[in-house]
């Protein structure tokens, strides 16, 4: 239930003066729906006005001039701009205006009148001149123009003037919250009162003051830190509370183990008994299983899932494409049937016959696993007894796919696996309501992938070399990049990056990008897979996880464009078999000295671990779109990289409170009950919840 308290700020935005059916769905846009949204926009930057005399004026400088309206210069046609001439003692200037009420200012502002106006100076042909003053008021009203104005983001027809007295108007409704922060934790990080973070938010009075390192944005952002993993906290907790099968370490698990044709690394081991230690819990288990590409992951759930079957339950493995699906098939049915253990394979291809044969195996417990794509969770799928789900990639499912595959059973025990590795200082703010396991040692008998970059001008140096190795039965990926931004022209490009290499090696070239239908795109991959396509070339749609043992060389086009944890994920389609594998890492010179930076790491190391926290070290903060392309939280006020210290001190907090005072009865608990409900993380908990 929202607190009374909460109720101004969560209105319809339309409830603000001025925001009409017109203006709603742009301040929505660039806001959001409900007057919070507004209240919490940021302003980008400061404007200093700058009082001075036209003879003073600096080109793309905002200053202001007390001046006298001289003359209007009428347009001869209505494309033209209406023109003021302006004075002061020390000079000329002229104001410019487009649109079909200029001829209003005449009246407005007669000749004789005297003015005070503010705006950004310009030079042009026609002399000094100012393009639609910001300010254009009588001398004696004065105090309309700011001499430090604010400004916020805009958008066509809601310029950012009209955004501010919205953001203003939304701050008048702000009401007096009750203190939730630890007064020991307030007084050392010198943080102000929550109102007044917000009104030094909306009246900077420095540049220092938008800094996101103030006092006041630090306290916003631990606020939105810490509302968030209070409400991962208790669903962690609300979990726990859920009883759920108990399940043995079994010999059946030991064997399946001792069978693989390698020893478990010390890593794997760990995450194993971590799982192990989940299920002798009897509640439910939400575990993540994070690792680099090929670190073993699948193997690890393999063995749960022998512990489950050994205790007469079923297990079902979801992947988020067929071949990824087939691909995770290929690597346990073979162990888990030669010790009495039925998997079937379970996708959107099986029909009829076939498809009703894996239905009633699974219905009748007969067989224990089922590896699938989401065929798993759909009506007529029935499990016996399901006991385990293993999501793969389980950032690609919504939350209410993966709880539709868990609703297939009572309190299923999860497990989530992921090939993205997470620096650990942000572990918290993607999985804070899940146990995190971490594989971080590679298996024996992985051959290092050689790395090096080559200038874009070598590039037949490089197709020459990749004609040969094909000639001698190696497979590659050639890799073009793919940005939303010029999303058309990157693709053509891959499309002449294809029939180029066709014309260069021969036949066997295949193209896959994100504009193919799903299922052609599996075509592609499959073709590849088999061995009957030599070169694939791809955007970065190549999925991840996608075993392909026979590829040797991964060629990265324009590899400045990416990410350094991209060209990591990308660099592990090869090295999956005991062959040498090299990846070459083509880039358009000069390089910037971040890209720079970033190639030299990825010669240097192939741990996914401290690729990701260099990642994020050369990222900095800003660029937000390679961190939700991670799956980070959308946060407003919080920033990943510049507050990862709070993170842990919100992770820390959170933990506490519910040990101390777990339904938030104390004074501080109810006072967390708003800060819950005023961030509302519940409702895009969809993206954080695992389960």
């Amino acid at each position: 239930m929202r607190p009374e308290i909460l109720f101004p700020l969560f209105a319809p935005v339309t409830s603000l003066k001025g925001v009409g059916p017109r203006v709603a769905p742009m301040l929505e846009r660039l806001a959001g729906p409900i007057v919070r949204d507004v209240l919490f926009l940021k302003p980008h930057s400061i404007v200093r006005r700058t009082p001075a005399t036209l003879a003073s004026a600096r080109d793309g400088e905002v200053m202001t001039f007390e001046v006298v309206i001289e003359q209007h210069q009428k347009p001869r046609v209505s494309s033209q701009p209406w023109r003021i001439r302006v004075s002061d003692p020390t000079g000329f200037m002229t104001l410019v205006f487009f649109g079909r009420f200029a001829d209003q200012l005449e009246t407005r502002h007669p000749a004789g009148a005297r003015r005070l106006i503010s705006g950004k100076v310009g030079d042009d042909k026609f002399g000094r001149q100012m393009v639609h003053p910001d300010y254009m008021v009588d001398p004696d009203k004065a105090e309309e123009i700011p001499e430090l104005e604010p400004i916020y983001p805009a958008t066509e027809g809601l310029p950012a003037r009209r955004v501010r007295t919205f953001v203003l108007e939304a701050l008048e409704r702000a009401p007096m919250l009750p203190e939730w922060q630890d007064a020991a934790w307030k007084a050392r990080e010198h943080f102000p009162a929550w109102r007044e973070a917000l009104e030094r938010l909306h009246a900077p009075e420095s540049e220092a003051d938008l800094s996101p390192l103030s006092a006041h944005a630090r306290r916003l952002a631990y606020d939105e830190l810490l509302a968030h993993q209070l409400a991962m906290a208790m669903r962690k907790a609300e979990r726990r509370r859920e009883p759920a099968a108990k399940i043995a370490a079994s010999e059946v698990a030991e064997k399946v183990r001792g069978d693989l044709p390698f020893r478990f690394t010390g890593a794997q081991d760990r995450a194993l008994a971590d799982i192990r230690a989940d299920f002798a819990d009897g509640e439910r288990m939400s575990r993540l299983i994070q690792g680099d590409v090929g670190s073993g992951k699948t193997v690890v759930a393999m063995c749960a899932m022998a512990d489950v079957a050994a205790g007469g339950g079923q297990s079902a493995l979801m992947a988020p494409t067929e071949i990824l699906a087939r691909q995770h098939f290929d690597t346990i049915a073979g162990p888990l049937l030669a010790h009495g253990i039925g998997v079937v394979l379970l996708t959107g291809r099986d029909k009829g016959k076939p498809r009703a044969e894996k239905l009633a195996g699974l219905a009748s417990g007969e067989t224990q696993v089922a590896v699938g794509t989401h065929a798993l969770f759909q009506d007529d799928v029935a499990f016996h007894r399901l006991q385990l789900a293993v999501i793969d990639e389980q950032h690609r499912f919504g939350v209410a796919e993966r709880q539709r595959l868990q609703a297939k059973g009572e309190a299923v025990h999860l497990v989530a696996m992921s090939a993205t590795p997470i620096p650990r200082t942000l572990e918290l703010t993607v999985y804070g309501d899940l146990d995190v396991s971490r594989i971080d040692e590679k298996p024996p008998g992985r051959t290092p992938v050689a790395t090096r970059a080559v200038p874009m001008g070598r590039i037949a140096e490089v197709e020459a070399r990749l004609r040969s190795v094909v000639a001698e039965g190696a497979q590659a990926f050639w890799i073009c990049p793919l940005v939303s931004e010029s999303e058309v022209s990157d693709l053509a490009a891959a499309e002449r990056r294809a029939a180029d290499l066709t014309e260069r090696i021969g036949p066997g070239v295949g193209l896959v990008h994100g504009k193919m239908p799903a299922a052609a795109k599996d075509a592609v991959m499959a073709e590849f897979a088999e061995g009957r396509l030599s070169v694939l070339v791809a955007t970065t749609v190549v999925e991840v996880g996608v075993n392909v043992p026979n590829a040797t060389i991964m060629v990265i086009e324009q590899a400045e464009r990416f990410g350094l944890a991209q060209l990591h994920q990308l660099r592990g389609r090869v090295g999956r078999g005991r062959q040498e594998s090299a990846c070459v890492l083509l880039y358009d010179p000069p390089l910037s000295e971040t890209a720079q930076k970033r190639l030299d790491i990825l010669r240097r190391t192939d741990d996914g671990f401290v690729i990701a926290e260099k990642d994020l070290e050369l990222r900095g903060g800003g660029d937000a779109l390679g961190l939700r392309q991670s799956g980070f939280p959308d946060y407003v006020f919080a920033d990943p990289f510049l507050h990862r210290e709070l993170i842990a001190a919100a992770g820390d907090d959170a933990r506490l409170i519910l040990a101390r005072d777990p339904e938030l009865k104390s004074e501080r608990g109810q006072a967390l009950n708003v800060l819950s409900e005023l961030f509302d993380w519940k409702a895009g908990m969809a993206l954080k919840d695992a389960g």
